[in-house]
């Protein structure tokens, strides 16, 4: 089996679990078992619901519902693209973070 591909996300307002501060996410490209459930269009629009039902199963540490729902914007924002640019083809992902 392949090795995961991996994006490190670093959370511009870190996350306290505990005693402990998480200040990056590790979003790991999901296979189609972890996209049960989710519209692929919604996930492409960043729709929140949406990206709510996914991150758990592919973020490491793994968020919590809590967590996600009191992410920064701007780090959703950052989550989301990762997980946007997972989902297209090589050739259109070209660009799509760097532009």
């Amino acid at each position: 089996m392949p090795e995961p591909i991996i994006k490190i996300v670093i959370l511009s307002s870190p996350i306290t679990r505990g005693e402990n501060s998480i200040t990056e996410i590790k979003v790991q490209k999901p296979t189609a078992g972890q996209l049960r459930g989710v519209s692929l269009t919604s996930l492409l629009q960043m729709e929140v619901t949406d990206l709510c039902k996914v991150l758990p199963r592919i973020t490491q540490p793994t968020l919590t519902d809590d967590e996600i729902n009191r992410l920064d914007i701007a780090d959703l924002t950052q989550i989301g693209a990762e997980v946007v640019g997972f989902l297209l083809p090589k050739e259109a992902a070209t660009g799509f973070l760097t532009a």
